[in-house]
């Protein structure tokens, strides 16, 4: 489900928050995509002094999906590498949000040709979740 004109997707994970990261980390690595970074959101809120539900921010991609889009139209270079948001909620369930991909092509004004380079997101997303 998208929310409304921000280009948010947010589904739900059959798993907790460190289950689909796991999940997430071995379908990027199966299919060759470079994990970038792991952000611990509530880890680093916790070193100072804050409390935050489970929250981690994985950063990926692959130059060879991402460096055509780059070139054709280059503001896309703001929103990639792509991300995914693995959060817990109120009642202790596992989200995963991401930009639609969609959004970024109208935003950025990327070629229909190139979209399936980004579209990638929603079935690596899907399959964690699971």
């Amino acid at each position: 489900m998208a929310a409304r004109n921000s280009g948010i997707v947010t589904i739900s994970s059959a798993h907790s928050v460190d289950q689909t990261v796991g999940k997430l980390e071995d379908l990027l690595r199966a299919k060759g995509i470079t994990l970038f970074a792991l952000v611990d959101h509530s880890g680093e809120a916790a070193k100072a002094g804050m409390e935050m539900p489970n929250t981690k921010l994985l950063i990926f991609g692959s130059p060879k999906a991402g460096t055509p889009v780059m070139l054709a139209s280059p503001s896309i270079a703001l929103d990639l590498p792509m991300k995914i948001l693995v959060s817990e909620d109120a009642a202790g369930y596992a989200l995963l949000s991401y930009n639609s991909a969609q959004f970024l092509a109208e935003r950025h004004g990327v070629p229909p040709e190139l979209m399936k380079n980004l579209a990638a997101i929603e079935g690596i997303a899907a399959e964690a979740a699971r």
